[in-house]
């Protein structure tokens, strides 16, 4: 069992990455920048990649490469997790970058099905493909100011919802919302101006609260839950409903 991870370096990625290794299971992670204390701890089982994956024409010129086919060839479950994501940019319509937008869609949308597409490409030899889009609350409601995060969060879930009806035998899919992680993505959402964002104010008093979920403890979830007999039942699904 190999697993594909991207934006492994921070946050629930991290997390995810240092659960998989923990469990003996090799990881490519995929990210801008290099994860040196993982590499440090696990360097015969982790392998890493620096890509933005923001700029398509590089990762599709990578994907044109041998290494994904490498590291899955003669493997029987290949696990593709695409956790890299951005919340830019937050406000109105009007206020958006649009070169930020450009960004955000590559990043949020077009990397995870271009990764999806090639992991299924090479490993057609394996039994049991498994891809997990990490998703959101915000691609199955809109909120004011993120117009842009929801929609790239509701193109995985419906990407997700489409493949499934491929039927392709052996691969699994699901669009996964994790529920709302103490990261670094919750500080920027807590550091917008209210004008951009009006339900700052809704996330600080989960801050304050204690509502914010732990990256370890939500990783170990997302993984069991990408490991058991239960994922790709549904293509799109809520971690908390589907951990109990």
């Amino acid at each position: 069992m190999k697993a594909i991870l991207t934006g492994h370096t921070r946050g629930l990625g991290a997390a995810i990455a240092e659960d998989l290794l923990s469990r003996n299971i090799a990881v490519l992670g995929v990210s801008r920048n290099r994860n040196i204390e993982l590499e440090k701890r696990f360097s015969s089982t982790l392998e890493q990649a620096e890509i933005d994956l923001a700029d398509s024409a590089a990762l599709a010129g990578w994907l044109a490469g041998d290494i994904l086919r490498r590291f899955v060839a003669g493997c029987k479950t290949v696990l593709l997790i695409n956790n890299a994501g951005i919340v830019q940019p937050v406000g109105p319509i009007e206020t958006q970058d649009v070169v930020t937008i450009a960004q955000a869609v590559g990043l949020n949308v077009a990397a995870p099905m271009m990764l999806a597409a090639a992991v299924a490409t090479v490993s057609r030899d394996a039994t049991d493909t498994r891809i997990l889009h990490v998703s959101s609350g915000a691609g199955r409601n809109a909120f004011p100011g993120w117009s842009v995060y929801c929609a790239t969060k509701a193109a995985l879930d419906h990407h997700a919802r489409a493949v499934v009806l491929d039927q392709t035998s052996s691969v699994r899919i699901c669009s996964l919302a994790p529920g709302v992680i103490d990261t670094d993505m919750q500080t920027e959402i807590r550091a917008t101006p209210l004008e951009q964002f009006p339900l700052r104010e809704r996330f600080e008093g989960l801050k304050r609260d204690g509502q914010l979920s732990d990256p370890g403890d939500c990783a170990r979830q997302v993984v069991d839950y990408l490991l058991s007999t239960q994922f790709g039942q549904e293509p799109v699904a809520d971690l908390r409903e589907v951990v109990k």
